[in-house]
């Protein structure tokens, strides 16, 4: 799993809008590619984390991506109170995103695969 820098890297925030505006979300563009957090994942594809996750696992288990090249973790910055905390967060490539809407089973998930074909 890489970690990617935060402030200083060259990374770009763009807002997503499906086509029947029913998701809206900010997508991270970095290092030639999009990423995309697990709960973003789980809007996206309108499905349960525990879903998500085991997808996830299922894919780097049986070797169709390596958690290397597909996993990163991004620093964040949020205000908790009245202190500003910093965490690691865990995203997903577009490689990932996409093994991960082949195989989720939901509405948006089959929305998701019509548009791809």
């Amino acid at each position: 799993m890489k970690k990617m820098p935060s402030a200083a890297d060259k990374s770009e925030i763009v807002i997503y809008t499906a086509s029947d505006g029913t998701v809206q979300t900010e997508v991270r563009l970095q290092a030639e590619t999009l990423w995309l957090t697990q709960s973003q994942l789980e809007e996206l594809f309108a499905t349960e984390r525990t879903s998500l996750v085991k997808h996830i696992q299922n894919i780097l288990d049986t070797g169709e991506l390596e958690e290397a090249a597909t996993c990163a973790k991004f620093a964040q910055v949020r205000q908790e109170g009245k202190r500003q905390v910093r965490r690691d967060i865990l995203h997903y490539n577009l490689d990932m995103i996409l093994s991960v809407g082949y195989r989720v089973n939901s509405k948006r998930g089959t929305q998701f695969r019509i548009i791809l074909l």
